[in-house]
């Protein structure tokens, strides 16, 4: 049995690069491997029509979020911000070495 890994996990920020929703973005809620399919936070809302249960008495029409192929999926890098905070940091330890050498 070979696990099968793939580009999105859940937690990820994506964006639906095609299909009825394109353009959409949100988090990852879950990833279904063996349908090889995604849950996005807001990104194709079905409704759901449930039994009469104890918590439902009367039933009742739930929204939830569909799933979409992985295929239709791309992570969007959050590279920039962490280089440019990477960037800001190590200039200022630069400045500060070089006040420092500076002084000597």
């Amino acid at each position: 049995m070979s696990r099968q890994s793939f580009h999105v996990r859940k937690g990820d920020q994506v964006v639906v690069i095609s299909g009825n929703h394109k353009d959409a973005t949100g988090k990852v809620l879950a990833v279904l491997p063996k349908k090889q399919q995604v849950l996005i936070e807001g990104v194709r809302i079905i409704k759901k029509h449930t039994r009469k249960s104890q918590d439902n008495p009367q039933g009742a029409i739930v929204e939830r979020e569909g799933p979409i192929h992985i295929s239709n999926v791309k992570k969007i890098e959050e590279t920039e911000a962490k280089s440019k905070s990477t960037k800001t940091k190590s200039k200022k330890k630069t400045e500060k070495s070089e006040k420092a050498e500076k002084a000597q």
